[in-house]
């Protein structure tokens, strides 16, 4: 079977996100200054070919803990559906 997953991948609240900080700055430049601690992170989708949904899990857990999500500085969570 093959399954489709939704990975969002964000730095960790405890740090500081310059991305965020810098889009933070940026928007009463644009007339959106009532928006504040904007944080910036990634959102990665892939399908992957598993026998079960425990399975798909597992193999997407195991993609971002070992390649997608740096565990010092990131978090990660994610939705799989079939597909």
């Amino acid at each position: 079977m093959k399954f489709k997953a939704d990975i969002d991948i964000m730095p960790l609240e405890a740090l500081l996100d310059p991305q965020g900080k810098a889009v933070t700055a940026s928007m009463s430049n644009i007339g959106l200054g009532d928006i504040e601690n904007v944080r910036v992170g990634k959102h990665v989708s892939l399908v992957v070919q598993a026998d079960s949904m425990e399975d798909a899990s597992y193999k997407v857990d195991e993609a971002c803990t070992k390649m997608l999500c740096n565990a010092i500085m990131e978090s990660y969570k994610f939705e799989i559906k079939e597909l």
